[in-house]
């Protein structure tokens, strides 16, 4: 999985949320929003990172469940972002589309690995 989709999307998309966070916090001077998603955002990908070294599947498990839910906390921080009006509506569609996209990768995954555990 080291080389999985959604190991690379993730870390991807992190690097576009750091560069938003970089340029945001300097061109905005908002910094309490814009942190809020870079902390849920880099955490996706780094629980994604953490899975991968997981002790048992049900770890696999939990580490992608908390994935799944920093990746929903980042879309509602984005969906906040864009209702005060600090973001367009271009960068809010472009960057939740890549959230819900990474978003649905995680729980097929989740879902995919629980079968597999209830049936073996």
């Amino acid at each position: 999985m080291s080389e999985s989709i959604v190991g690379k999307k993730t870390f991807e998309f992190a690097i576009q949320i750091v560069n938003f966070y970089k340029k945001f916090s300097i061109e905005k001077k908002e910094y309490i929003l814009s942190k809020q998603i870079l902390r849920s955002e880099t955490s996706v990908g780094a629980n994604v990172r953490e899975a991968l070294n997981a002790q048992s599947k049900m770890d696999f498990i939990h580490k992608l469940s908390i994935s799944q839910k920093e990746c929903d906390e980042t879309i509602y921080w984005l969906e906040l972002l864009f209702a005060t009006e600090y973001i367009s509506k271009e960068e809010f569609e472009s960057l939740k589309g890549q959230a819900q996209e990474i978003l649905k990768i995680i729980r097929s995954i989740i879902i995919t690995t629980k079968n597999k555990t209830h049936n073996s």
